[in-house]
Order: C-alpha cells, then structure tokens, then sequence
C-alpha cells in the first residue's frame, strides 16, 4: 500500500497518521465540518471534507468515503475504532472498490460482529459460557421471559455493537422493557441495527481481554492481558496491561480461548477478545473486537510493538516476525480522559478548551486529539486524549500516574481527571488485592467530588458553501456561518447580554445533544423528580427529569438538536 484513508476522527486517526509516517505510507484524513481545525486534519499528508455534521452524514457514510478514496489515489483504507469499524458491508465495499481493508474479512466480522453466532463459535472451541438467548430476541416480552426463566440480573446487549453501546443491566424485572427499549435505541443510534439478545449478567466480575495479531500464513500469537474493569455506563475509563492479580492458569485459559476463537473464525489483523472474570474465578467469553481498541497503547508499552504498524504489515500480507506471546516488560494504565462532569453522573458536556497542557516526563504518553483552543462537538463521543502511564512495576506506574495527572491542565470543559485522581487514591484499586470490578463506580466508589462549572456554549460550526473556479476547475468554498455573521454585524457581532429572569419551570437540556424523545405528552400532568424525556449527547443516553410538579408544555420536538440550557419545556404549578 502507499496511501491510506483514515475514516476517523480525533485522537485515533492522529495516531493512524503517525503510524502511516513511520511505516512510509501517506495518510489521507476525512473531517467534519466541526473538525475542519482538528490536530489531525492539519497533521496527515492530504484532508478532504465530509460536507455536514452528525455521524451518519460524515463518517458513517460510506458513499462519501469511498468517493474520496478514488479522488485521492488512496489504495488502503484504515476505519480506526467506532464508527464503521466493525460495519462488513464497510469492509466489503472496500475491498469491492479495489482497496485494501486494513482488519479482518467481511465475513470475520459478520460471523464475530453478530454476537449470537461469536457465542456459537465461542461453545464449538470449548470456552465458557454463561446462559444466553440463542439469537436475538424479538421483543421485550421475551428478554422478560428470559430473566424469568433464568433470574436476575440479566444484561440486554446489542447484537451487532460493542464498546458498551446498546448495553444495559435489568436487576429487576419492573425495568425489563424500559431498558429493552433503550438498549434498542442505542444500538440503532451507533451501529445501524437495533436487534438485541440477552444473557445472564455476571454481578461484580472483572473485564479482562487479550490483545490478538493474526497474519495471513496463519499465525495466531495472543500478544498480551489487559484489565478494563473500570467502567461507566458500560464504557471504560482506566485500563492496564498485563491484566493484574490473574493466576498462571487464568492467564492460560484467557490466552487458550482468545487464540481459539480466533483461529476458528478466519481472523487476520489485530483484535480483542473479551471475558468476563466473576468473583468465584469463573471465565467467561463476553466478545470479540474486530478492530484496534481505544486501551491498545498499554499493550504497546508493555510489548514494544506498534499495533497499528502490524496491522499495516499484515494488511500488506506480511509475516507476524513474533512467533510466542512475548513477556511484559512493566506495567502500563491508560487513563482516557473525557469532556465529562464525573460530579453529575459523568454527563457529557462539550465546549470549547481554553486551555489544555498535557503532563510529560519518565513514563509519560498522551496521545490527543485536541490541543489549546479546539472545540469538544456534541455529535461524537467525549473522549479528546488518553494519559498512558508506565513503569517497571505496578506500583511505580501508579505513583507516575500520581504525578502525570497533578500535571494535566484542561480548562475550558469539564474532564474526569479529579475521578482519576481520586481512583489512585481507593484501596480498591492501589492495594494488594484488587476489587474492582465492572460496576465498581455505581456500587463502590465513594470519594466525593465537586461538579464543575457548565462550558460556555461553543460557536455553532455551521458552514456556508459557495462554488468557485480556480484554473478552470469547479471546487467549493466553506466558510464558517458564524464568521460571516460577525462580518455583516457592528462591532463584529458584539451584543448586549441580558439575563433572563429565573423560572423555576423551565426545563432546559442538561448537555447539548439531540432530544431522542418524550416520555411524557404535552398538557399531562408532572412529578417532581419524573422523566420527562431522554437526550442523547457524544453517543450515551440521559434522561431528563421534572424540576418541580404541575403540567407540562413542550417546547422542543423530538429529534432537535439543542445546546446545554435550551429550554425543552416549561412546567407551570397547579396547586391542587
């Protein structure tokens, strides 16, 4: 290959240019019109714009991918994670359209991406399995009668989703449909398909994972553990290599099962395949990645190696050069640092950064995606970097950790840097033994932390496109809408603020996000404390509740896209 697309954003595909340098391959970036200015649009060797906002008219759309491929000459496309990176009909279109498809075959990922049939594939290669439906269910009535066939709690997974997307925990059945139904939501909003299965939730267990390298002569190598239990909302937070406190045989057995899975499905390229560790040390599969995975840094500290340089090896046909699981040279924690209030339930908050000034020193990454001064959209996830953290032991890595966080400046937006800190500071987490576990921060964690001051809301990234010719050839000009206003606006749009007086009534949206939908209709009556409706902001779901009782008068319709404080509704008081 010589030129690579990258049908990503942020911080990945910054790595994926980097990793395209150093192998010797140009790299072609693909951007948003609210990343225009994004580190890495400004970094890779060409960038062409998307022409919209939301994912499903700029990174999902695979029409307008592949047609940039063939406009620039690229002979390779590389989809990162999320987004289409785990979408077969991506990777067939690509392969169709005469590229190459840096990850597994099309099939791979249908027969993994599909988790009712990696379960089939899990059981025929001997790996352990907790009860599940035998495909997805068709309605939340049958995900009730499963939990009552089998008990609580029961886990409602996306069927063709990962990186804890479309996924929740039912531990009562009062709760079954509800969250059937935003399970499905969710699933559709990230992956296209909304189909859901079920199976028995593991309470308290640990997500431990193996790193796999496949190449296309058959080899299979598990090239290292990594922990990932700690997690909000399904999705994780801080992550380590090798995984800790495993015994020899629990080592063996993830390594076993990993590398057997994959070698029955076909795979070539790099991937995950995940377990779940329960309290009494049972193991059980959970799934496979077909991708690179947001933790793979920790694995590459802790290794050596590059994976995303190995996956552009073996997407060129070449031979793995390791032919054993390697041993870990130190400990690695990554630390993913998100635009996030950890005070208020880890609620989303994009912006603008004022300022953002990573640590450095012995044992120090950070791989970003921001840098001073870039805007965090509302469209995407909350991630904007990753602190990665190594040294000779654990226990060093951690007091490093310490130190590299204390460090970390970033102002403008909330992050979840003070919960790091406070997590370095848990027993839990630093002592001997290690109790963390999946849900650890809803049932566990107890460190209070103070809920950050809301972002100043960022200019809106609206573009205004004109055509014009240079040389004779038709191209279009974006400019941003909110620059031109400033033009034609006296004192380049200067106004004066008012304060609107307080109402306590007025609801308005708790992060900026699209309102998914209402729960309750125009004119009925409210409690105080009810949800009234769901929003959804960087990929996860908030409800929204009722700030006081009376009757309710909708404001904003279902589907609006709508900043932090708009107003969705009014409640006014009807004293009875």
């Amino acid at each position: 290959m010589k030129k690579v697309l990258i049908a990503n954003r942020g911080e990945i595909a910054l790595r994926i240019a980097r990793a395209c340098r150093d192998h010797g391959v140009l790299s072609v970036a693909v951007y948003a019109d609210c990343d225009a200015d994004a580190p890495y649009v400004r970094f890779a060797d060409e960038a062409h714009g998307l022409h919209g906002d939301t994912p499903a008219e700029t990174y999902l759309d695979i029409g307008k991918l592949l047609d940039i491929a063939k406009r620039t000459g690229a002979d390779a496309v590389h989809p990162g994670y999320g987004f289409l990176s785990e979408r077969a009909e991506f990777a067939r279109g690509v392969v169709d359209a005469g590229l190459t498809w840096i990850g597994p075959a099309a099939s791979v990922i249908e027969a993994l991406g599909d988790k009712t049939r990696a379960r089939e594939i899990a059981s025929r290669v001997g790996a352990p399995l907790v009860p599940g439906s035998d495909g997805p269910v068709a309605n939340a009535a049958e995900a009730l009668a499963f939990a009552e066939a089998h008990g609580l709690p029961i886990a409602i997974k996306a069927a063709f989703g990962g990186g804890g997307r479309g996924m929740k925990v039912a531990w009562k059945l009062d709760e079954v449909e509800e969250l059937f139904a935003s399970a499905t939501r969710e699933a559709e909003a990230a992956f296209g398909r909304g189909e859901c299965f079920v199976e028995r939730f593991l309470d308290r267990p640990r997500h431990v994972e193996a790193q796999i390298l496949a190449d296309s002569h058959g080899t299979v190598l598990v090239v290292g553990t990594r922990d990932c239990s700690l997690q909000r909302r399904n999705q994780k937070l801080v992550e380590e290599a090798p995984a800790p406190f495993l015994t020899p045989e629990q080592r063996e057995r993830i390594h076993e099962g990993a590398r057997a899975v994959c070698a029955e499905a076909g795979y070539v390229g790099a991937g995950t395949v995940e377990f779940l560790l329960g309290q009494d040390g049972t193991i059980s599969f959970l799934e496979v990645n077909t991708r690179l995975q947001v933790e793979h840094p920790v694995t590459e500290e802790t290794t050596g190696l590059d994976l995303v340089v190995e996956q552009l090896r073996i997407a060129d046909g070449e031979r793995l050069e390791l032919t054993e699981t390697p041993e870990p040279r130190g400990h690695s924690i990554e630390f993913r640092i998100n635009a996030e209030d950890p005070a208020r339930g880890f609620l989303p908050m994009p912006g603008p950064i004022d300022r953002f000034e990573p640590p450095a020193g012995p044992g120090v990454r950070v791989d970003s995606g921001v840098v001073s001064g870039s805007v965090i959209p509302g469209h995407f996830d909350s991630m904007m970097a990753k602190l990665v953290v190594t040294g000779p032991t654990r226990e060093i890595a951690i007091a490093r950790a310490r130190r590299a966080l204390a460090e970390f400046t970033i102002e403008g937006v909330p992050t979840v840097l003070p919960f790091h800190s406070a997590v370095l500071e848990a027993d839990d987490f630093t002592g001997d033994t290690f109790r963390v576990h999946t849900r650890w921060i809803e049932t566990d964690f107890a460190a209070e932390l103070e809920a950050a001051a809301r972002p100043a809301p960022a200019e809106g990234p609206a573009m205004l496109r004109v055509p014009v010719e240079l040389d004779g050839r038709r191209h279009v000009l974006g400019l941003p809408a909110a620059f031109l206003a400033r033009l034609g606006s006296p004192a380049g749009g200067a106004g004066i603020e008012t304060e609107a007086p307080s109402d306590p009534g007025l609801v308005g949206a708790s992060v900026a996000g699209t309102l998914q939908g209402w729960r309750v209709e125009n004119g009925a009556p409210v409690e105080e404390g009810q949800v009234i409706a769901v929003m959804e902001a960087m990929k996860m779901e908030t409800q929204v509740t009722a700030p006081i009782s009376g009757v309710i008068e909708l404001v904003a319709q279902a589907g609006a896209y709508l900043q932090a404080g708009e107003p969705l509704a009014r409640i006014v008081f009807r004293p009875s």
